[in-house]
């Protein structure tokens, strides 16, 4: 059973949702995407405890004050506190900027975690070609609404293949895509292009994380990523050929396996 909650924050609503029993996971969507980007996986993960939240601005939660990768993760952490009371580890894994959340939540509360993962995802902060195209996009949005800056930009996260066999794919993500603000997008790339990088975290945490990248990312390239995957002392590290930058669509069964078998790695089965 998928039961719907809420809960405030600061006087800020926050939604997300919650299914099954067993180790604690949390799946954190992206930018452009709310919680149910995770529906597919999530129903694929029966002997968890699955919490998907809708981030502050996405889902129907309410936009923060003043948006930032760790007002996001402290969003987060009462979201789990609120379903652990505080005293069960959990595993934290996040897609693309819900990564970026994951990481300032592995920094703020390492002690919550049994272990964490970035699912297209990476620790390096922003390059500043990355800024300046951030820049142009919020200039956009501003211009055109967010909804023609999601439209243009959701079919280049999937891979070729997946856009020409199918396109019913980003035909939803894009439907889909009329649910947000502008104010909601632009304060998401704001905060990311001030977010710190947290190659150092990785380099220090004692925790085991998952790298999961796309063969055909072209938004957080496997280049990028693979370098960082070296870092932590624990990693578990997967690619997906088939996929672009939207692996729990593109390849739903083969993300759901290495979910699962990163779950088990994290509560210490290593075999």
């Amino acid at each position: 059973m998928v039961l719907a909650k809420e809960l405030l924050h600061n006087g800020t609503r926050l939604k997300y949702s919650v299914r099954g029993e067993g180790t604690v996971v949390v799946l954190v969507h992206g930018f452009g995407e709310d919680g149910s980007i995770w529906e597919g996986p999530a129903n694929l993960l029966p002997d968890h405890k699955v919490i998907i939240p809708q981030l502050p601005g996405s889902g129907g939660s309410d936009l923060l004050p003043h948006t930032t990768m760790d007002s996001l993760a402290g969003a987060l952490q009462k979201v789990i506190v609120a379903e652990t009371g505080g005293e069960e580890k959990v595993i934290v894994l996040g897609h693309s900027m819900g990564g970026y959340v994951t990481l300032a939540f592995a920094a703020a509360y390492p002690q919550a975690l049994l272990g964490f993962g970035l699912v297209h995802s990476s620790a390096a902060a922003d390059s500043e070609e990355k800024i300046e195209t951030r820049k142009n996009g919020i200039d956009f949005i501003r211009s055109n609404g967010g909804y023609a800056f999601l439209k243009t930009m959701l079919p280049s996260l999937y891979a070729p293949a997946s856009k020409l066999e199918h396109p019913e794919w980003i035909e939803q993500q894009i439907a889909d895509a009329r649910r947000f603000s502008n104010e909601a997008l632009i304060g998401y790339y704001e905060a990311m292009m001030k977010r710190p990088d947290r190659r150092d975290l990785l380099k220090t945490t004692n925790r085991p994380v998952l790298f999961l990248m796309g063969r055909h990312d072209g938004v957080v390239k496997i280049d990028d990523v693979l370098p960082q995957s070296h870092l932590p002392a624990l990693s578990y590290i997967h690619i997906l050929e088939q996929s672009g930058h939207m692996g729990m669509i593109e390849e739903l069964e083969e993300t759901s396996r290495v979910l699962n078998e990163f779950i088990s790695f994290a509560n210490g089965n290593r075999t």
